[in-house]
């Protein structure tokens, strides 16, 4: 007798119940099935490798075993290649629904004819569709993913062949049910793409037929506990709560994410008993390490004009310029998954946030020769101060040419130092960042574990704060020390490091940037001042 095989953390494709741990699909989006009940056309949207396919092949299965409906879930990956090719895209398109049909295991009266009947170009989907639906004993319910894989006039006919099709069912006329259009663009995008205004002046949109969108969410803590615990049934192996909670703190819940920490560990580090929180700090810095292809793929966006339009007055703290299009291009990073939502511009969680920093800040590290040990005392603490004093030398010899190199120039400040710090931290401490649009600065968490000469381990905090003194804007030293004081007390640390950054016309020559101060917060607390 055959044994069945260990399940495991699943990091590439659909989910399998038999084959990987993963919650039950449709519990995460229970809108779905209540849209299909009422026969509505919706798009589902979501980032990349959030869930999508594997909740949309459930639900497709989940309703047609139920005997009213039958629902069938097609990827139009394929027609990517079609271009603005309409034949070609309406051929493969229906190539792939009958494959995706014959490989359910339907019964003969459910699958589409074969072959397809021949119609004219721009009506040849429409029309197929409603010859199997005028055959079918059921109602059809389609669920397109991958819907942004159509381009140009290939996808405006395909939504102008939806559209008419669903508004001649009220005519009596054969077509789904019910259509679900499944990618990562919101329905706003289909209307710009199908020549529409975005804001739905145009009655004729060919998606104006929508009833709803829905964004398929994030993990909650509870959903990853549920998840982690379906490893430690299995196996025995537990994940500790401090584990459970420090994921959900550094992924926010993102699906990938909080599945290729635990494969990481598991599958790669193998590790045996408990699974603590230092194995998921370990763990998260080999994936940012490794770039896998889920952050490489959202690394790949920094440089679209859209993008960068969003991130960077996030990641220099500033308020952005909010034309006319900006809404759209918040929207669009949204849903990518970069940011957190489309109010307040923040990064969508710690890693992703490490992960921006340091890509932008490749170029930098680079010129950074300095020797990472050389900066360990000898009772295993980090010399903080000799650290911002190699930087001052650093900043002298490297800082003009540097920014005038990075893209995001007005974010150069942040990147460059933050690229400084990783190089030499990074091999036996820990970073982390916090930094969103409108907020004039950028928190820095050093985190140092070390053991002292007696073998005790001990943990060094370090605070500093980040600040831009931009033209046109007065001295920002005393909002600092006011900002340092609320990040020290939220950290309960007592001194922290303020680091101003002149970028006005009238700042000393290069060669005498650098100085060092000591200064009182509000609160009373001493602290170091660096102007560079």
């Amino acid at each position: 007798m055959r044994l069945p095989r260990a399940r495991y953390f699943n990091t590439t494709g659909p989910c399998d119940p038999q084959r990987h741990y993963m919650l039950p699909p449709t519990q995460r989006l229970p809108q779905a099935r209540e849209l299909i009940e009422m026969d509505r056309y919706f798009v589902l949207h979501a980032p990349r490798q959030t869930g999508k396919t594997t909740t949309l092949d459930t639900l497709a299965s989940e309703l047609t075993a139920e005997g009213d409906i039958a629902a069938l879930s097609l990827s139009c990956e394929r027609a990517k290649t079609a271009g603005d090719d309409i034949a070609a895209a309406e051929t493969i398109l229906l190539d792939s629904l009958r494959e995706a049909a014959e490989l359910s295991g339907w019964p003969d009266e459910l699958l589409p004819p074969a072959p397809w009947p021949q119609n004219p170009v721009r009506t040849q989907f429409g029309k197929a569709l409603r010859e199997w639906c005028r055959r079918c004993p059921r109602r059809v319910v389609l669920f397109l993913d991958e819907i942004d894989a159509l381009q140009g006039d290939s996808l405006i006919s395909i939504l102008n062949q939806l559209r008419h099709g669903h508004n001649a069912r009220h005519k009596g006329l054969p077509f789904p049910a019910s259509v679900v259009l499944c990618g990562l663009r919101d329905v706003r995008d289909y209307k710009v793409a199908s020549g529409s205004p975005s804001d739905g002046s145009n009655p004729a949109s060919p998606f104006n037929i929508v009833a709803d969108s829905l964004r398929l969410g994030d993990f909650t803590a509870d959903d990853i506990a549920e998840l982690y615990g379906q490893h430690t049934q299995a196996t025995g192996q537990e994940f500790t709560k401090d584990a459970v909670d420090r994921t959900f703190e550094l992924t926010q819940g993102q699906p990938w994410l909080v599945n290729a920490l635990a494969y990481e560990i598991i599958s790669k580090m193998r590790v045996t008993g408990a699974i603590t929180c230092e194995r998921v700090e370990e763990a998260k810095e080999r994936l940012i390490r490794a770039r896998a292809t889920h952050l490489d793929s959202l690394v790949a966006r920094l440089h679209e004009p859209r993008v960068e339009r969003v991130i960077e007055p996030i990641l220099a703290g500033t308020y952005p310029d909010t034309d006319a299009t900006f809404d759209n291009d918040v929207s669009y990073v949204h849903d990518l998954g970069l940011i957190r939502g489309t109010r307040d511009l923040e990064i969508a969680n710690p890693i992703y946030r490490e992960v921006l920093l340091r890509v932008l800040g490749d170029r930098t590290e680079r010129f950074v020769k300095a020797e990472p040990r050389s900066f360990v005392l000898p009772d295993g603490r980090f010399d903080l101060p000799r650290l911002l004093q190699e930087f001052v030398v650093f900043w002298r010899e490297h800082g003009e040419v540097l920014i005038q190199q990075e893209g995001y120039h007005e974010a150069a400040c942040q990147i460059i130092l933050m690229a400084f710090l990783h190089r030499l931290i990074n091999g036996g401490g820990h970073l982390d960042r916090e930094y969103a649009a409108g907020t004039k600065r950028l928190d820095v968490l050093i985190r140092w574990p070390y053991t002292t000469p007696d073998g005790e381990r001990q943990l060094q905090r370090e605070v500093m704060e980040l600040k831009v003194w931009r033209p046109g804007e007065t001295d920002p030293t005393h909002a600092g020390l006011t900002q340092l004081d609320h990040y020290l007390d939220r950290l309960t640390l007592t001194t922290g490091s303020l680091v101003i950054f002149n970028r006005r016309p009238e700042a000393p020559p290069w060669q005498e940037r650098g100085h060092f101060e000591h200064a009182t917060t509000p609160a009373g607390r001493q602290v170091t001042i660096l102007r560079v």
